[in-house]
């Protein structure tokens, strides 16, 4: 086989993370026993140790896009998360915004409470507010 058929091969290489893995897998150790062969005329040793070779790669590669895939899911999920804590947090805001322009019709009409004892337990005088709306 010349060398120049080796050009056939390459793409399979560089694609081999667009395939399926037994796929790139097959596509990866043919291209790696083939061009071992040729490096080494046709030594079967080293054809076979090519072909391996070919077949570690492409697993290497079918890793490193699982772990690059996976990565990018637990970016999107933490930005998920973060955007639903802000919109939480806005939410808020805005309830409290409306909340304090309503003030102005709320009086707070305050009754003192005295010293008592409940239960054995001495209450200190305080004072409550009764909320009225007008």
């Amino acid at each position: 086989m010349k060398f120049h058929h080796l050009i056939l091969f390459v793409p399979l290489l560089v694609s081999g993370c667009a395939l399926v893995r037994p796929v790139s897998d097959v596509a990866a150790g043919a291209g790696g026993g083939v061009l071992a062969s040729q490096l080494s005329h046709g030594n079967p040793g080293i054809t076979a140790a090519g072909a391996a070779g070919g077949v570690l790669l492409s697993e290497g590669a079918n890793y490193l896009a699982g772990k690059t895939a996976d990565d990018a899911y637990e970016t999107g999920y933490e930005k998920g998360r973060s955007d639903a804590v802000k919109q939480q947090y806005w939410i808020l805001v805005h309830q409290q915004q409306q909340r304090n322009a309503a003030v102005e019709n709320i009086s707070l009409y305050a009754i003192p409470v005295p010293e008592q004892t409940v239960d054995g337990v001495i209450l200190n005088p305080t004072t409550k507010y009764l909320r009225i709306e007008n």
